[in-house]
């Protein structure tokens, strides 16, 4: 366990992100991210657009999740690994706050790590599925 900790291969840096995102531990989450990390989040989802920095990434996509969606989370379920592009078929569920209505959603991500941080990462996913659960 302690290599896995410190592994630099791409899909253990991506892996420690989903597990420390899981566990709601955002300062383990920002040790994963390159100080000028790239993050896009889809056009059509609640939190469009693209991040940067560790903190800005954990500020307008993590916590901001936690504020609307009751026990978000991302599964990743399958991966795909070529050099530094991990792709990851995953899966989100939660139940939002606003309107009580859960989601199961497929997803990909697409993640490019370089010297053991996540560089960018882009998201794929059926953005009328979230938008749907988060409006009445």
């Amino acid at each position: 366990m302690a290599e896995f900790a410190t592994s630099t291969a791409p899909a253990d840096v991506v892996r420690r992100q989903y597990l420390a995102s899981a566990a709601g531990d955002l300062e383990a989450l920002r040790a994963t991210l390159a100080p000028d990390v790239e993050w896009t989040e889809m056009a059509g989802f609640p939190l469009a657009g693209t991040y940067r920095t560790p903190e800005g990434v954990t500020s307008n996509v993590m916590e901001k999740l936690g504020q609307d969606w009751d026990d978000w989370a991302a599964h990743d379920d399958s991966y795909i690994v070529d050099g530094e592009n991990v792709v990851v078929l995953a899966r989100y569920t939660a139940t939002n706050k606003a309107t009580g209505k859960p989601i199961g959603v497929r997803v990909a991500h697409h993640f490019v790590v370089r010297g053991g941080l996540i560089v960018r990462f882009e998201q794929f996913v059926d953005t009328a599925l979230v938008r749907e659960a988060a409006s009445d």
